[in-house]
């Protein structure tokens, strides 16, 4: 039997429990390096990210990237000259990401660890990026996902977010993840239902799909995806 809920991480911790570990999940899930994963095979960066540099949407300045899998983005960010922290909760995913870096020789804080674990500094980002966490993320960790992020941003800062459309996944209600016990392969996120998640604590900069790119190239792009760039209200 479980223990009593008697505060909010208790239900949090209840409600982990109706899917999938997700630690043991992205470890089996990064164990294999030549599995057939579209950003498995590119080393380069998101191409929604490359035209937010180039257009000097955001400027270089302390980056937390959530999710990093083997780094593509964080390196890249580096390279661009900003400070980058880069967690992911795998630590397969982390010690690839490792290697990536310390072949083209840039310097990165790379963290195995959750989000919800991360010890967070306050106001301390200019920009945050989550290419592919939230699609994966429990319904009930949305809210505290979105706290870190506010919590985290400095004053001005910006968030960017690349997930699934209805084209990646299917369109799940949360209620139906927790009567089937699962979140399958992500949840495919409506324009409305993403932006009704930020509306209120960001101003959203720029929503499209992501350009798909043909392979082989320097760049990673899939119109399986929506990429958005957002700013945090003041």
């Amino acid at each position: 039997m479980g223990k009593t809920i008697i505060n909010y991480d208790d239900l949090l911790e209840m409600l982990d429990d109706f899917l999938r570990e997700p630690k043991e999940f992205w470890e089996s899930f990064y164990m294999d390096k030549n599995k057939e994963i579209p950003f498995f095979k590119v080393k380069g960066p998101d191409e929604n990210l490359v035209e937010y540099m180039e257009h000097e949407l955001i400027v270089p300045g302390r980056v937390l990237e959530l999710g990093c899998g083997p780094g593509r983005n964080a390196i890249y960010m580096a390279q661009k000259g900003y400070k980058v922290d880069a967690i992911d909760i795998s630590e397969n995913a982390i010690e690839w990401a490792k290697e990536r870096a310390n072949e083209v020789g840039v310097d990165i804080n790379f963290l195995q660890t959750s989000l919800f674990d991360f010890n967070v500094e306050p106001n301390s980002y200019d920009f945050i990026y989550d290419c592919g966490l939230l699609h994966h993320l429990a319904p009930h960790r949305r809210l505290t996902y979105l706290e870190i992020i506010k919590k985290a941003l400095k004053q001005d800062g910006h968030f960017g977010l690349v997930c699934f459309n209805t084209e990646g996944a299917l369109d799940t209600s949360d209620w139906e993840i927790y009567r089937a016990g699962s979140l399958k392969r992500g949840i495919g996120y409506t324009e409305d239902r993403l932006k009704e998640l930020f509306i209120n604590d960001f101003k959203i900069i720029n929503f499209r799909k992501m350009k798909k790119i043909t392979q082989p190239n320097h760049l990673f792009g899939e119109d399986f995806l929506w990429s958005s760039l957002m700013q945090i209200k003041k």
